[in-house]
């Protein structure tokens, strides 16, 4: 009988995580209806996302801005299809620094590294944490978190 073939699109294990490692994932543009359906399943109708005239009289940043929340919620998309489907198990906590603005049009990719990898104290699992640079099209960092997630170990 034939051996199983390997399945595309799962994630890593935390032991094929060792510190240092890195990865990019493909990139993703932000459009209108990404904005519009965020804020309004999240409830955030703050007038910089909603009213044009404040935008162009009001606001100090001008272009059609996107929530931090809406960014960091996108790059996760792109790590979790690129890294951990199927394999992570917890997000255990992070920091977050917004670097600068975002906006519908821009392109955002993420630059994965990993900064800790450890086996967990109990169980086949380990702890993985990453410095998650969201950049845009241009190459600028918009976004670095570092989550910390537990992470199936191999089977």
């Amino acid at each position: 009988m034939a051996q199983e073939p390997e399945l595309l699109g799962k994630g890593f294990y935390w032991q094929d995580m060792p510190v240092g490692k890195s990865w990019r994932t493909y990139g993703r543009t932000i459009t209108e209806p990404d904005l519009v359906n965020f804020i309004s399943c999240t409830g955030m109708l703050e007038l910089l996302f909603t009213n044009e005239v404040y935008r162009q009289t009001e606001s100090a940043i001008k272009g059609r801005l996107v929530p931090g929340a809406l960014v960091f919620s996108m790059a996760e998309g792109l790590v979790i299809g690129a890294t951990i489907q199927g394999t992570g198990m917890a997000f255990l906590g992070m920091d977050l620094e917004i670097k600068g603005p975002t906006f519908v049009g821009d392109t955002i990719s993420v630059l994965i590294e990993v900064t800790e990898s450890r086996a967990a104290s109990k169980g086949n699992r380990g702890l993985v944490r990453t410095r998650n640079t969201v950049l845009n099209q241009k190459g600028e960092a918009v976004m670095i978190c570092s989550p910390l997630r537990m992470m199936k170990g191999r089977p």
